[in-house]
């Protein structure tokens, strides 16, 4: 399991206006997040109130994530509440323990056998926010629940007492791109703060280096950062027309029997080919 999206964001549980028109926003998926967004007091709240909008969503075509809290007695109220159809996936905050993370799937599974839910057709987000989690990241990528694993920039700063730069978030970034590649799935995150949505340009450099170093998509807070996530993750026009000539060359290279073929004044061979047909494929319409 992987999950095709680019941008992701982040809705208050318990804000009903900004949910409103939250599907109007642009996003590939929306995360109703009922962790930081959402004040302990008003928590058993904000589940009761979740059924509503995640119905709305899904009936709407709307990807569906929520991201659950971290302490287990919150976390087991949160799967109670979410684990219903409409949602795509639940994003599990500071994610450092395989262990912990097959205890929440067999929670699922149970709520998906109860509610008529195909099995594992909620898969999860192991949200890293600690060098810990860096550290597992093979053991919690190997989760098969597991569908995405993601950079929470901010809290990852804290544990060091450093700001969320560059400096300390390229690395990262680098290493949740690699394990999400060997365990086929998506990888989430951007090698700065998320909180970033006034210098688009600025933004816009941070969610390029993203896509560089092999990350598929980007957690986002502001609707204005939408637009960007969605320019840079998209193939270009240049991009499309190369991989066209590419296919073109190979298929026809193949036909002859040949290994190799010349495009551009460059050597074309299978993983050449292979990446322009994921190139041409990110690019094709979805229905």
């Amino acid at each position: 399991m992987s999950l095709p999206y680019q941008s992701y964001l982040f809705v208050p549980a318990d804000n009903a206006k900004l949910l409103e028109k939250a599907h109007q926003r642009g996003a590939d998926a929306l995360i109703l997040d009922l962790e930081d967004a959402v004040l302990p007091a008003g928590k058993p709240q904000a589940r009761r109130g979740l059924p509503a909008p995640i119905d709305r969503l899904h009936g709407l075509g709307v990807p569906v994530l929520v991201r659950i809290n971290s302490g287990w007695r919150d976390a087991v109220a949160d799967l109670e509440a979410a684990v219903r159809p409409g949602v795509a996936a639940l994003v599990v905050p500071k994610a450092e323990d395989a262990g912990a993370l097959r205890v929440l799937s067999a929670m699922i599974a149970e709520w998906e056998a109860e509610r008529g839910l195909t099995p594992g057709a909620i898969g999860l987000v192991a949200l890293i926010e600690s060098p810990l989690g860096l550290e597992r990241l093979t053991d919690i990528a190997a989760v098969p629940r597991v569908a995405a694993l993601a950079l929470g920039s901010e809290d990852f700063a804290l544990t060091l007492g450093v700001e969320p730069t560059e400096a300390l978030l390229a690395l990262p970034c680098r290493q949740i791109a690699l394990a999400a590649a060997a365990h086929g799935l998506a990888a989430i995150g951007l090698p700065g703060s998320l909180a970033e949505f006034r210098d688009l340009d600025a933004y816009r450099a941070m969610v390029a280096q993203a896509r560089a170093v092999g990350m598929t998509g980007a957690l986002c807070i502001h609707p204005a950062q939408l637009p960007v996530v969605r320019d840079v993750f998209a193939p270009s026009a240049a991009d499309v027309a190369w991989a066209g000539r590419v296919v073109a060359a190979w298929d026809e290279a193949q036909a002859t029997g040949r290994g190799a073929v010349q495009v551009d004044g460059r050597m074309v061979d299978r993983p050449v080919a292979e990446r322009a047909k994921a190139i041409l494929a990110r690019s094709a319409p979805t229905a």
